[in-house]
């Protein structure tokens, strides 16, 4: 069935769009332009593409822990296939409001390949969380070791706020694994039992879950070095504690559906965050820039790397009429 037109959709993605071109065009009207400029100009090509290189090299890993999590609640997916799932939503965010809509299209695509559909759900929501906590654990971290960063008082409402999410997890957590299934509709139980074996599939191997932990702070502090790799090309030389607590913090913005693919907002937390500890903002928005640039690239490179692997499997799929079959018997093919 055809879906109707919707104006909205079009008209929200070309508000976003109008708000990332408004905010970059307002950073280059009252920031320094020739220094802005000569700090991008600063940055080699070879620097700029080996960043490049390790931006798609922590994704790789991505791809490892995102599988390692849903085959782990039974979606059984090649690591072909969850290369060409993950990289698709890695593609569809350049597109969508935030990072979360890239997760949406990452697991619908694998919602068509596994062979357990809850697996893939619950496997790409533990994986976003995981994802986020770490993000949390690298700004906490940074935090901690730059003196002064949050006044006692900053610092009693951060760790707050990670106790009141840490205890919201937690509770969903229980709700859904001791709430009797019978509680709910047919149509529903069916769903709440699946996801609720999934879950028990993951928890009796608790193991593959610290290292799937393991993997996101990996690429986390991976993504934090390249950051503070491109600062140096820009040069900034600000000590990497301040990145481990700024650059989290930047991407976490991102989650806000205001500009196409957090472009431009990004920049602009970089370096609000960073402007405290002495990072001048003309250099740190520069570095966000760069990074903008490294995110726009590595997206596009992704969505060719997904089509190609479709393309791949379509064309590698056994048809009926190549199936073997035993002395004695037919196939039928239409």
């Amino acid at each position: 069935m055809i879906q109707p037109y919707q104006p909205r959709s079009w008209r929200g993605a070309a508000l976003r769009l109008c708000g990332s071109v408004a905010i970059l065009a307002l950073l280059f009207y009252f920031l320094p332009f020739e220094r802005l400029w000569a700090a991008l100009r600063r940055v080699p090509p070879g620097l700029w593409v080996v960043v490049l290189g390790g931006y798609m090299g922590t994704h790789v890993v991505g791809v490892i822990k995102w599988r390692l999590l849903v085959n782990l609640a039974g979606a059984d997916l090649s690591f072909a296939q969850a290369t060409r799932c993950y990289f698709s939503g890695l593609f569809a965010t350049l597109f969508l409001p935030s990072i979360v809509g890239g997760d949406i299209v990452r697991m619908g695509l694998a919602l068509r390949l596994a062979r357990n559909r809850a697996g893939v759900l619950l496997g790409s929501l533990l994986d976003r969380l995981l994802d986020t906590t770490t993000l949390a654990g690298v700004a906490a971290l940074g935090a901690l070791l730059l003196p002064g960063a949050l006044d006692p008082r900053s610092r009693r409402i951060f760790w707050a706020v990670i106790a009141v999410v840490a205890l919201a997890v937690a509770a969903l957590l229980a709700v859904f694994l001791l709430t009797p299934s019978r509680r709910f509709s047919y149509k529903m139980r069916r769903r709440f039992v699946r996801l609720r074996q999934a879950a028990r599939s993951m928890s009796r191997r608790p193991q593959y879950v610290l290292l799937a932990l393991a993997l996101g702070l990996a690429v986390q502090t991976s993504l934090v070095m390249l950051t503070a790799v491109i600062a140096a090309g820009c040069g900034l030389h600000v000590p990497l504690r301040v990145w481990l607590f700024a650059w989290p913090l930047a991407k976490l913005s991102a989650l806000l559906p205001l500009t196409q693919a957090g472009i431009g907002l990004r920049a602009v937390a970089l370096g609000a965050l960073a402007a405290p500890f002495g990072a001048a903002p003309v250099l740190t928005v520069a570095v966000g820039l760069v990074w903008e640039a490294i995110l726009i690239v590595g997206g596009l490179l992704a969505g060719l790397t997904s089509a190609l692997l479709g393309h791949y499997a379509a064309a590698t799929r056994v048809t009926p009429a190549e199936i073997p079959c035993a002395p004695g018997r037919r196939v039928i093919t239409n």
